[in-house]
């Protein structure tokens, strides 16, 4: 990916869902690996479900976000934010091709979740700290977000600290 590239935000259609989950598969262990049918159920129930697009049509990128509280989402941490918080948006997960990473993607992702953010306090999103992730950790707390809690996951074999940043 070169500089001069622009890309744009869009819906996630279902023709994306192969490429998004190929980005996702690379992006383990910073997020869980997801089935074709995980995915699918993202795309179902996400109050936000966005790709980032090359002017060639490749898919670089993508944001999965879901209201909080009430999806049927049997993730720990968005259970965590479900009991503390009333009416939040929860980043599930942001992946950036790596070839792409460092140009603002991520916070483009973030602020156009922010932009449909109508009647939610708060957004939510954890960051692994085992294994450690300091680019996430570093992207969060320059957007703005401060650090809510810790918790292990994956029988311990994962730690994340929980974020939250008033919208």
């Amino acid at each position: 990916m070169t500089d001069d590239q622009v890309v744009s935000l869009r819906p996630v259609e279902p023709a994306d869902l192969p490429t998004v989950r190929l980005l996702n598969s690379a992006a383990v262990p910073a997020v869980n690996d997801l089935s074709s049918e995980e995915l699918a159920w993202f795309a179902e129930v996400a109050h936000t479900f966005l790709v980032v697009v090359l002017p060639r049509g490749s898919v670089v990128g993508f944001l999965v976000g879901l209201d909080g509280p009430g999806v049927a989402y049997a993730s720990a941490n968005y259970r965590w934010f479900s009991e503390r918080y009333d009416c939040f948006l929860y980043v599930d997960r942001v992946v950036v091709d790596p070839s792409g990473q460092g140009r603002g993607i991520g916070r483009s992702l973030y602020e156009a979740f922010v932009q449909r953010a109508e009647g939610h306090t708060a957004l939510c999103a954890e960051v692994n700290i085992r294994p450690r992730n300091e680019v996430s950790l570093a992207f969060h707390h320059a957007f703005g977000f401060a650090a809510v809690g810790e918790q292990d996951s994956e029988g311990g074999s994962k730690r994340v600290r929980l974020f939250a940043k008033e919208i």
